[in-house]
């Protein structure tokens, strides 16, 4: 579905399907595997002009950023959201934050040059937050939205990075099951991966370019892999690549939350698929927006539990790192 709509969203608030449409065609972007890429340059184009421009966007106030590992339910999570009256949604605008900071590309969909899996505050500059201040005003302004809530999981590893940009930021940390976000990844990876004039386009960025990038500035550094860099790094299963991706993002999550406790909110997928009406309240009310009763409405008929897939076997190095964030995440591994 184009801009993830759908005739139930679209009958039940029509203005916004167009808000969406807007934000698919002008802001975001297109990942290296979509079949609409060559939108990138127009999309690039008209970006660039605007955070070259002196002209007066709307004020971002109390931006929203869904974070946590890709499919995990983000995209569900942020799509619901979208038909709040207030809110603008970006669908992973990639193209937004690559002008922002030239090397936050760990996909490979705008450049081929060096790129940050990690931002810390000291990688933001006073042209960065004027250029985000600008490129986000300009797209509240574009759709007539009052609050932009920006869903690109890999944000996780920039918390600092953003509330450098934007200091009343709020954060939803969407936590799933690991078994099943592994198994959606390697799913993903099977279904949409291309070849392009000899290039590898996938979940694991154009020729592998996410996972090394992963390998050589998470798994390396990290307190528990690091010992196992080397053989993480010949992994080729997409679920061992997958088990990968979700420890270290996880164990991101643990610690941000930790960090700023009042900034971020964790929700899981099984509490918001299963009990849409009270996750929805509490998320609204943490991002202080004011009650919507067609989000509530739209929430609780688009939201529903899925089954949770089976185990697998994971690598032994892997093993023992996955349980134990299981357990302090809350699931029963």
């Amino acid at each position: 579905m184009i801009a993830h709509l759908s005739p139930h969203y679209i009958k039940m608030r029509p203005k916004k399907a167009l808000t969406r449409l807007l934000s698919y065609s002008l802001f975001e972007g297109r990942p290296a595997t979509t079949k609409v890429r060559w939108l990138n340059p127009i999309i690039m184009a008209n970006l660039r002009r605007i955070s070259e421009n002196n002209k007066q966007y709307k004020t971002v106030e109390k931006p929203i950023f869904i974070l946590g590992t890709g499919r995990s339910g983000t995209t569900i999570l942020g799509v619901v959201l979208s038909i709040h009256q207030d809110i603008g949604y970006l669908n992973e605008p990639k193209a937004i934050w690559h002008l922002i900071h030239p090397q936050e590309d760990v996909i490979g969909s705008y450049t081929n040059s060096d790129s940050l899996y990690k931002l810390s505050s000291n990688d933001s500059s006073i042209e960065m937050k004027e250029r985000a201040k600008q490129l986000f005003g300009a797209y509240l302004s574009t759709t007539g939205s009052h609050r932009v809530v920006d869903k690109y999981p890999e944000l996780i590893f920039r918390v600092e990075f953003v509330r450098e940009l934007f200091p009343d930021a709020r954060f939803i940390l969407l936590i799933r099951n690991g078994w099943d976000t592994c198994h959606s990844i390697a799913k993903w990876s099977e279904q949409f991966g291309v070849e392009i004039r000899g290039e590898s386009h996938n979940w694991w960025g154009v020729n592998n370019r996410k996972w090394h990038l992963m390998v050589d500035q998470l798994v390396a550094t990290n307190d528990r892999l690091s010992r196992f860099v080397e053989e993480i790094r010949n992994f080729d299963r997409h679920l061992d690549k997958a088990s990968i991706e979700w420890i270290v993002t996880m164990q991101q999550g643990i610690e941000i939350k930790k960090k700023y406790p009042e900034n971020i909110l964790k929700v899981t997928f099984e509490e918001l698929t299963s009990n849409p009406i009270r996750m929805l309240t509490e998320i609204s009310n943490f991002c202080e927006l004011p009650y919507d009763k067609k989000l509530i409405e739209y929430g609780e008929s688009t939201l529903h539990p899925i089954p949770t897939r089976d185990t697998f076997q994971l690598d032994p190095v892997v093993k023992p790192i996955f349980y134990d964030i299981m357990r302090e995440l809350g699931y029963n591994s």
